[in-house]
């Protein structure tokens, strides 16, 4: 049903939940961030997805569309259409979504073994959550702001906040 909708719903336990559109700091945030991991990730074996690509996580029963993922070697369910091991994976913030994407989802999301950074970002203020895999299975939160940059180890790469929101808060971008 799903890959035949008009609209994007998330899938959750034998539930279906329509998929709520963004604001244009929504956009641009999420278009920012796949236009820099695409330039960082250049000439590897890496695919960095929009919110067009479901991805199924795990056996939690969880078919998301997360807003930026990435993967290297990337692979598909069956269909091919819905990725299932993304090593990085980022949610921008919107008061309707925000303590599902800190919560439930991220809870859900850390059963992935491919998945080593979820990054949250703020779309009222040039603020990036990040949360690492480290070696013991732990994750370790760091909070980024103008002047920081953002390391995906998983994908070694970073990531200069100041570029991810470059434009965004100015008077009439959003």
């Amino acid at each position: 049903m799903e890959r035949v909708a008009d609209r994007k719903h998330e899938f959750y336990q034998g539930e279906m939940y329509a998929m709520a559109g963004g604001s244009p700091a929504h956009d641009q945030i999420a278009g920012r961030l796949i236009t820099k991991l695409n330039v960082a990730l250049e000439g590897r074996r890496c695919a960095v997805f929009t919110s067009d690509q479901r991805v199924r996580v795990g056996d939690s029963g969880l078919y998301t569309y997360p807003d930026v993922s990435v993967a290297c070697g990337a692979r598909f369910d069956e269909q091919g259409d819905t990725l299932l091991n993304p090593a990085l994976v980022v949610e921008v913030l919107s008061e309707a979504t925000e303590a599902y994407d800190r919560g439930k989802k991220f809870e859900l999301y850390r059963t992935l073994p491919s998945l080593g950074d979820y990054v949250l970002a703020s779309q009222t203020e040039p603020k990036l959550e990040h949360f690492a895999r480290q070696p013991d299975g732990s994750w370790r939160l760091l909070v980024l702001g103008p002047g920081d940059r953002l390391h995906a180890g998983s994908l070694d790469c970073e990531l200069a906040v100041d570029d991810v929101y470059r434009g965004v808060f100015d008077a009439g971008a959003s």
